[in-house]
């Protein structure tokens, strides 16, 4: 029984420090991260700023303006 214990515990250290060592992102990810964030930001802009978008925008803003109080 004691011989069980100790090699649960021991497996158990084991994997904590597995974890424990793959916690944060490399350089490599963290560009990845950042050319992603990027890409999106530039895909978001474009939607935000085309024509349909503007207009629907500025619809919303007017109509809220225009409320009587």
């Amino acid at each position: 029984m004691w011989g069980q214990l100790c090699a649960r515990a021991g497996a158990l250290r084991c994997r904590a420090r597995a974890v424990r060592s793959d916690a944060g992102m490399v350089t490599s990810e963290y560009a990845m991260g950042l050319i992603a964030a990027v890409g999106f930001a530039g895909l978001l802009y474009k939607v935000v700023t085309s024509g349909q978008v503007r207009a629907a925008l500025q619809a919303v803003v007017e109509k809220a303006l225009d409320v009587q109080f």
